[in-house]
């Protein structure tokens, strides 16, 4: 069996906040003047990981916090074998909660081209924005990805809450040639992924998890090739699926719909990209070829110009004649 943190992967699901390291956030939390957030391993329910989420975020207060998490992102991207990474960061939430709109974008971006240059990975950044907030919120998240070239926007969050309401929004992101991926089919059902795909435009489908739920929805993401954005163990840890061995990954590859594999919450849950694919290779029985294959489709289903798309083939090819 290959080495799997050297197989090159492309990562399309991670928010930036879900990967501060212990450290940092001890460090960054101190240096705030605020209590450190207690490291959970179970969360009872989605509002429970929103909450802690929430401290984490309310931790980063300064340019040089948000520097420092993103080109702390990008050495640990590259040293686990990450040849490419469309991040998620929630920039109009921090902004206004620190009342000033750009500055946790720029810091951000200013960290992430800090990273390229230093460990050489090639990133852009998906603005999220919380289902629960209000649409003027998600304007000014458009707006921020038009003026500092953010590759998507979309809606995260409770799917509790429509997609709806964003649909002038998400029509203006079409018109501003700004991708749309949305969080969809995670603890909702495939009705939302509906939604995501009719009203919101989705390029991409965040989690997707409940598309076998629905026929003809599997025909839809296969006809247009709609990628989903698989997250397995975040899926296990909020408890929307049992355990790993019971995640609907294998079945979903094998409906013929474009699956990727992705983190999402990485510090969160004590994982990383190649620990997800070791636990495919172990609990799925994958080999490398398959696994190569998993890794390609997060290439070609990624916003990457097509020479990096390129490059990553050919190092994926080196590597399994490895």
């Amino acid at each position: 069996m290959r080495e799997l943190s050297r197989l090159p992967k492309a990562h399309l699901h991670v928010h930036l906040e879900s990967t501060v390291r212990d450290a940092t956030l001890r460090e960054i939390t101190a240096a705030n003047g605020l209590p450190i957030p207690a490291r959970v391993t179970e969360f009872g329910g989605f509002r429970a990981f929103g909450d802690h989420s929430s401290l984490v975020r309310e931790s980063l207060r300064t340019p040089a916090d948000f520097r420092r998490v993103a080109r702390e992102f990008c050495e640990d991207q590259v040293a686990d074998g990450v040849g490419y990474a469309e991040v998620s960061f929630t920039a109009a939430s921090h902004g206004e909660r620190l009342g000033a709109l750009e500055m946790p974008l720029e810091a951000v971006l200013e960290g992430l081209a800090e990273g390229r240059e230093a460990y050489g990975l090639e990133t852009r950044v998906i603005l999220d924005h919380s289902r629960r907030r209000s649409v003027d919120r998600m304007w000014r998240t458009l707006k921020l990805a038009v003026r500092y070239g953010a590759v998507a926007i979309g809606v995260a969050g409770e799917e509790l809450y429509p997609l709806a309401p964003f649909a002038e929004v998400c029509d203006a992101a079409v018109d501003a040639g700004v991708h749309l991926v949305h969080h969809a089919g995670e603890h909702g059902g495939p009705e939302l992924m509906w939604e995501a795909i009719k009203i919101g435009h989705a390029e991409r489908i965040g989690h997707g998890i409940r598309a076998l739920d629905d026929p003809e929805l599997v025909v839809e993401l296969k006809e247009r090739r709609i990628p989903l954005e698989v997250c397995p163990t975040s899926n296990v840890a909020l408890g929307f699926v049992p355990s790993f061995a019971a995640h609907p990954l294998p079945r979903l590859v094998d409906s013929g719909i474009v699956v990727t594999v992705n983190t999402d919450i990485p510090s969160i849950v004590g994982t990383t990209l190649t620990e997800e694919y070791s636990r495919i290779r172990d609990v799925f029985d994958y080999d490398d070829a398959e696994l190569a294959a998993l890794a390609r489709a997060s290439f070609d289903a990624s916003f990457a110009p097509a020479e990096t798309k390129e490059r990553l083939h050919q190092e994926t090819d080196a590597w399994l004649t490895r």
